[in-house]
């Protein structure tokens, strides 16, 4: 009798601490930590209840350490179910990418290209960059890869093109395995990858939306195959992706650890990762055995999943306190998304929610996105909020100004996005952004002003539109950012809201 009514007290204090949070009284942290006690040892129903929570809380954490990986995984098996899978498929978004790709927070206003490779199934890859070309190399936990080495006097990390080892006049890339012990063949500019999985982004610019063969045509000139077999690789193919309906997110529920136990059966498993791996291997994700969670399990990891995916919007769309700096301007409310640095490395340690926060709504990374230059890289200003700190919604209207001679030195764009899925706002316009080669109407000082709401504000004006019932964040990207915008002589306006 005594046992049966400690196992009604432990339950009845568990549902008050889940109730009671929602009333400001005892929280579910009261609960777990007052777990009863006998004699120096948890009651059955308390270590059931306290195995429960460490299982959940193992799968939270594992999420968001997964999450830059979930991410990577998300897209390659969305973009390889749509237009398929191998080193010789580049997908090219030619006419430009819509709101038909749905991708964390992509940009309409360049051309992209976007590939996977295998470095475990097809071993070392060489890729022929031709010149002109801009991009990116990341691993699978989107980390720059890195030369082997030093090339030509120093260490070279992510970027491919002007601001890589190429310097813009193109040259042969050639990926290593994380474990690769051979010899390294001379001629090319050897990289060695973190993870099996690479993934290989480029990027084209344009000046006129109506002329975009020139960066396409120099992102086909891309010859990628395994290292030693050239004359018997399979043949490129640079299907176009523009327009077609793909989903590339990542999973927001349990079947999120499904995916990852994919990505854990099929990649090298790094020595650093072993502590991480452990948690996994609690949850039953183990490299080499089946993924086979039971009914109770398969409840608490999607819980999980929807709390972490949770916990990584609270995280992104809050300015980062770890860092000096969170925000551009301490008057306004825009965001910046690469604080510290784009690898969220610090001295002795790593910046664990700015990464959360970037791969919620982002992907990819490099020293020439974050790098703090004059007319080198680029700036991605980003708000979630209006002037009064209120979340962006899509039933109301607002403004944003943009003051003369906006600091960019190749072109600027603004883009609205999804608040939950992050990716283009499907508004039923060409493209949900506005950039310089639009020729935005200016007024009369130079400064342009652009409007967001579920109805045009008036003809001659700059309108996105946006949906009643969703929330939406706006990035404001420069290309080539310039002096005004790096001494703060130049600041847009926050988005304001429109009566």
């Amino acid at each position: 009798m005594r046992q049966k009514l400690i196992r009604v007290a432990v339950a009845l204090q568990l549902a008050a601490g889940l109730a009671g949070t929602a009333y400001g009284q005892t929280s579910r942290y009261d609960a777990i930590a007052n777990t009863p006690m006998q004699g120096g040892y948890p009651t059955a129903q308390g270590i059931s209840a306290l195995k429960d929570e460490l299982y959940f809380q193992r799968a939270v954490q594992s999420y968001i350490w997964a999450l830059p990986a979930l991410n990577m995984y998300g897209m390659k098996e969305g973009s390889e179910k749509a237009f398929g899978k191998g080193y010789n498929v580049l997908p090219i978004w030619k006419d430009r990418l819509n709101a038909k790709t749905q991708v964390t927070t992509p940009n309409s206003d360049v051309i992209y290209a976007m590939g996977y490779l295998d470095l475990k199934d097809d071993g070392p890859m060489v890729i022929e960059v031709p010149p002109g070309l801009q991009g990116i190399l990341d691993d699978f936990f989107q980390r720059p890869i890195c030369t082997e080495g030093e090339f030509e006097g120093r260490k070279w990390c992510g970027d491919v093109g002007l601001p890589g080892p190429d310097k813009g006049k193109g040259g042969k890339y050639l990926l290593l395995p994380p474990d690769f012990r051979g010899e390294i063949p001379s001629g090319y500019i050897p990289m060695r990858s973190r993870t099996y999985g690479v993934f290989v982004f480029w990027r084209g610019f344009f000046q006129d939306p109506k002329l975009l063969e020139a960066p396409v045509k120099v992102m086909e000139q891309t010859r990628i195959y395994p290292l030693g077999k050239e004359a018997s690789a399979r043949p490129m193919q640079f299907p176009n992706a523009s327009g077609v309906p793909v989903n590339m997110l990542y999973p927001r529920d349990g079947s999120a650890f499904d995916m990852l136990g994919r990505f854990i059966a099929h990649e090298y498993a790094d020595p650093q990762d072993m502590e991480m791996r452990g948690m996994l291997a609690a949850l039953g994700i183990i490299k080499g055995k089946d993924f086979a969670p039971d009914a109770k399990q398969r409840a608490l990891l999607d819980k999980a999943a929807r709390t972490a995916f949770r916990m990584g919007h609270a995280i992104s769309s809050s300015p980062q306190t770890i860092v000096d700096d969170g925000t551009w301007y301490g008057d306004r409310r825009w965001l910046n998304v690469f604080p510290g640095n784009a690898t969220f490395t610090a001295e002795t340690f790593n910046y664990i929610d700015p990464r959360t926060g970037f791969f919620t709504n982002a992907y990819s990374a490099s020293p020439g996105m974050a790098v703090t230059m004059v007319k080198v890289g680029a700036k991605y200003p980003t708000t979630f909020v209006d002037a009064d700190g209120n979340f962006l919604s899509g039933g109301n209207r607002y403004k944003v100004t943009l003051p003369k001679d906006v600091p960019a030195a190749l072109f600027w764009s603004v883009s609205i996005y999804d608040a939950l899925t992050s990716s283009g706002v499907d508004n039923g316009q060409p493209f949900p952004s506005i950039n310089t080669m639009d020729k935005p109407v200016q007024n009369a000082d130079g400064s342009t002003d652009l409007y967001f709401g579920p109805t045009s504000p008036g003809a001659g004006k700059n309108w996105l539109k946006t949906l009643p019932g969703k929330g939406y964040f706006v990035i404001l990207r420069l290309y080539g950012p310039t002096q005004p915008f790096f001494d703060k002589t130049w600041k847009p306006s926050d988005v304001v809201k429109l009566k």
